[in-house]
């Protein structure tokens, strides 16, 4: 975000983000009010700066970038693109490189572009039980996935491969947010993921909650808590994506009061 705002200040032509810069409604919106628009066809980018988000892109589409003169921010996550590098120096190895994650995700998408035709792309443990045996292999997760999926898969590859390298590639925010919601789970009646519906780590999120609580709401914007979500709850929870807003957290904390306010007794809120 820093970075975008710092570019659109900085140049005087078109700034553009490849995709959503992070997947929040809301914040896209107050970007587009500040003049950088978001294209998810690099063939539509015209002449100005294009920032590439936190994703990362693959290597072929960096360089029809190139080929075009836009000026290029690269503002890939630092912990994506040793993911990058990991997953190229793999495919130089001549691996079979399992990518365990989302195939529609661009991290994934970007992935199998420096994997050179070797990476397979795994998104459930039904379907790491039906590869074939191999002598060798490696897998990795995509940066956002759910801990506890990619430990099923692991464990299935296990049986699937001779010599097997596993590399977990979650970053360390992410596992802390899904541990951290994890127990706030385990200690409250009802529990609010709060994010955009399109955010990977958000839906992580939503999905470890929701096997420990069944109370368990995904609201992209606050005015979707309503005071029948409430009923019964002694202790409420909530948690945020990585591209959350704090201000939308603390929004969601005035609306819950404003509706408990409907109950004769007041319910606590577990941060």
């Amino acid at each position: 975000m820093k970075i975008a705002e710092e570019t659109r200040s900085r140049e005087r032509g078109k700034v553009y983000t490849l995709g959503s810069l992070i997947h929040n409604p809301q914040v896209i919106a107050d970007l587009e009010k500040k003049g950088i628009l978001s294209i998810d066809d690099p063939e539509q980018l015209e002449k100005g700066t294009v920032i590439i988000r936190s994703h990362g892109i693959s290597p072929s589409i960096y360089h029809s970038l190139q080929k075009k003169k836009l000026r290029i921010i690269d503002a890939t996550c630092p912990i994506v693109k040793k993911i990058q590098k990991l997953v190229k120096r793999l495919a130089e190895e001549k691996q079979e490189i399992i990518i365990v994650g989302n195939r529609e995700h661009p991290e994934i998408k970007a992935l199998i572009g420096f994997s050179e035709k070797r990476g397979i792309i795994v998104e459930k443990v039904s379907e790491a039980k039906r590869l074939p045996h191999r002598k060798k292999r490696a897998v990795i997760a995509q940066s956002t996935q759910d801990l506890y999926l990619f430990e099923k898969v692991v464990s299935a590859l296990i049986e699937k491969t001779d010599e097997l390298s596993i590399y977990n590639t979650i970053c360390s925010s992410t596992q802390t947010r899904q541990k951290s919601t994890s127990a706030l789970a385990s200690q409250v009646d009802t529990l609010f993921i709060i994010g955009g519906k399109n955010s990977s780590n958000t839906n992580k999120l939503y999905q470890i909650s929701k096997r420990i609580l069944p109370k368990t709401y995904f609201i992209e914007r606050v005015d979707q808590i309503t005071p029948e979500m409430l009923k019964g709850a002694k202790k409420i929870g909530l948690s945020g994506g990585a591209s959350t807003p704090p201000e939308v957290l603390h929004e969601a904390v005035m609306r819950i009061k404003t509706s408990c306010q409907h109950f004769p007794r007041r319910e606590k809120i577990a941060p």
